[in-house]
């Protein structure tokens, strides 16, 4: 049977990844992929044949390698995080349907909300959302409908694709509109790099978070009532006696 792997990759770092997922990528003679996640396997593998496509080339990396795939190799499509959150897991599947000789495997990774949570300390420890603010493929209309439900419900918020070079002030945005429900002091978080170089975190209210800078490589974390700041962590309660 032909085979397309849909890998999540983690923040990139051969320590952060699965061990299923380095395993796959292994075994695969081609890996196709956005540039920029190329580059971080790259170093790990660099023998392999490679498929890359620039940012907004999903459609076409996805049709690639499983072009690729039809042709008898095994080919893995790999993704930043995790390939079901945000990532090309779904597309494959979709597309798949035309290649009807090639099977889909999809393999988890580690995706952003978890490896920042970690960095931050621990501010998912209950309910949380995650919510991308790009508005390339969703409406803002449906992206502001989504904030402020989150906040209603008084859950901890994590931000993906906060801003990039062609979105400013979207982060800020977003916090206009948390501010309709939340206290402009509850604690709040961002992660840079996760797992990279230039890897760090910010505590910060979230009326500082309003004049934050971030960009594609940010994750924000908004928490909720029951989250506070622990020396220079985020820690979210989840309800036992001894905390407080």
């Amino acid at each position: 049977m032909k085979k397309l792997w849909v890998v999540g990759i983690g923040p990139g770092g051969m320590d952060q990844m699965t061990v299923k997922a380095s395993r796959v990528i292994e075994k695969c003679q081609c890996i196709a992929g956005y540039t920029v996640y190329c580059e971080l396997v790259r170093p790990y593998y660099p023998d392999k044949e490679y498929i890359e496509t620039p940012m907004m080339g999903e459609e076409k990396r996805v049709i690639l390698a499983l072009q690729k795939a039809d042709e008898g190799h095994d080919v893995a499509l790999v993704c930043s995080g995790d390939a079901g959150v945000y990532g090309l897991s779904g597309l494959a599947i979709e597309a798949a349907k035309d290649f009807p000789e090639v099977e889909i495997e999809v393999i988890p990774g580690v995706t952003a909300a978890l490896s920042g949570g970690a960095l931050l300390g621990a501010p998912l420890i209950h309910d949380f959302c995650l919510i991308s603010l790009s508005d390339r493929l969703t409406p803002m209309e449906k992206i502001e409908r989504r904030l402020r439900a989150a906040a209603e419900a008084d859950m901890v918020i994590v931000l993906y694709n906060p801003e990039s070079k062609g979105r400013r002030g979207y982060l800020s945005h977003a916090a206009d509109i948390l501010l309709e429900t939340l206290p402009g002091d509850r604690v709040c978080g961002i992660t840079r790099n996760i797992g990279r170089e230039g890897e760090a975190k910010e505590l910060l209210t979230l009326l500082e978070l309003k004049e934050a800078k971030a960009d594609m490589f940010c994750t924000v974390f908004i928490g909720n009532s029951s989250t506070k700041r622990v020396g220079e962590h985020m820690v979210t309660e989840r309800g036992y006696k001894s905390e407080g």
